[in-house]
């Protein structure tokens, strides 16, 4: 394997906000110690801190690492004496401010934990999304997950859950009713439900793994157009072949074109956005990313696009990382309308390696550029249509959910008006419009 490929394989495992890719435990590096002395470094939190530096010390995209000697860094964290791991930690933290990095960050074990689980698309529980009754505050199905244990124990949206696992709901947050029902796979939660029209009753599920829909999709008839709405949470392991299966069963029901929504997605897996890339584009390039030794690799797509139908891709302040490459990868190569406001702007790569102790390191490792060489850090891409949406129409939306991509969201309104006037796929030059207000 030549050096240009290794580059490129370590490139497909990094993310952009947040998805992961594992390393190996590196071994301590610490010259002129004797092996007892090593030992005893071994069992401390130094370790972790050592494993941390040399991450970092390798991999950091800038080779000045903001201009900080990051020997004397090591000196200081391994010259201290720590008397718990919660100590190291934050000592770590403190030493990882120096580079000036958001993005660049240590987590203790339930966060990297929280981290992976996000990130591979799965969650282990009985699979139903809960909200609490604004009048009532009990707590409700919103739905049961596809092929989840809630589906197939015939729980339905609208059950009120009144007790789990003995312990009653009533006070309970939502977060506080999931978490209870969260466990291990295989284990056991018995609710009891109450159902309108029914006497209340008890469940028992088995906990499982389940696969998260990152993609929720339908076909909308906007005046006689069939339009396939596609909206995309996050680039979770299991986004690409959830998307594949969305534009595949959309064009099968003769969508004339399509909406992609990205607002509000924070990202994920670099290999998932190039995979997304490629299935709506047949030629042209999708991102380009820079390391520390100035290193390019340039990813293309390879002709396997599912539809060439017009697109209009929506995005907000809130679209980033990989979100912004999939929408300017769209908007340079001509494929698609972007319509929105400007996204968040985050223009760094990173790779997320495993600590020795269940710990974690996200490290920024490169720099990205869209197909036309734009740097969008700090700035963001912007949409071709401007679409001005007020506090208002925003708080609309979020409270009401339910309104998204109707004719009360103004982004999807402009869009439509957009499909019905142009192809889309070739977008003219940008323009504002601004959301009537309602």
């Amino acid at each position: 394997m030549n050096q240009a490929r290794r580059r490129f394989s370590k490139l497909q495992l990094a993310l952009f906000s947040g998805a992961m890719a594992t390393t190996a435990s590196i071994s301590l590096l610490v010259p002129g110690l004797s092996q007892s002395v090593r030992a005893e470094l071994q069992d401390s939190p130094k370790a972790v801190l050592d494993e941390a530096w040399q991450i970092v010390n390798r991999e950091y995209v800038d080779g000045s690492f903001n201009k900080t000697d990051w020997q004397i860094a090591r000196q200081e964290l391994l010259n201290k004496d720590y008397t718990s791991r919660e100590a190291a930690y934050t000592a770590l933290r403190k030493a990882l401010e120096k580079l000036q990095d958001p993005y660049t960050r240590f987590m203790d074990p339930k966060q990297y934990e929280a981290l992976t689980s996000q990130t591979s698309g799965e969650l282990t529980g009985v699979g139903m999304r809960l909200e609490q009754d604004e009048k009532t505050k009990a707590i409700t199905v919103v739905e049961p997950m596809d092929n989840s244990p809630a589906l197939k124990a015939g729980i339905q949206a609208g059950d009120t859950i009144l007790v789990i696992d003995g312990k009653a709901t009533k006070g309970m947050t939502v977060a506080d009713a999931a978490q209870i029902i969260r466990g291990a796979e295989g284990t056991k939660v018995t609710l009891r439900i109450a159902r309108s029209g029914k006497s209340e009753f008890e469940l028992t599920l088995t906990r499982a793994k389940i696969e998260v829909a990152a993609v929720r999709y339908s076909l909308k008839d906007e005046a006689g157009k069939k339009v396939g709405y596609i909206r995309l949470q996050e680039f979770s392991s299991h986004a690409g072949e959830q998307m594949e299966v969305a534009i595949k069963k959309l064009s099968a029901q003769k969508a004339d074109a399509f909406v992609l929504d990205l607002r509000g997605n924070p990202g994920g897996l670099l290999r998932v956005s190039i995979d997304i890339a490629r299935m709506w584009m047949d030629t042209g390039a999708i991102v380009r990313t820079v390391d520390r030794a100035g290193d390019s690799q340039e990813m293309q797509t390879n002709r396997t696009a599912i539809t060439n139908k017009p697109l209009v891709v929506l995005v907000d302040d809130n679209s980033a990382s990989a979100s912004e490459i999939l929408a300017g990868a769209l908007k340079d190569n001509k494929r698609a309308t972007v319509m929105g406001s400007q996204t968040f702007g985050k223009a760094m790569v990173q790779s997320v390696h495993s600590l020795s102790d269940g710990s974690g390191l996200a490290v920024t490792i490169a720099h990205y550029y869209t197909p036309n060489g734009t740097d969008i850090s700090h700035k963001g891409v912007t949409p071709d249509v401007k679409v001005v949406v007020t506090d208002e129409q925003k708080l609309k939306l979020a409270n009401k959910p339910m309104l998204v991509a109707t004719k009360d969201d103004p982004v999807y309104a402009q869009a439509i008006v957009l499909l019905k006037t142009s192809t889309a796929a070739h977008p003219a030059t940008a323009k504002e419009a601004h959301a009537p207000k309602k």
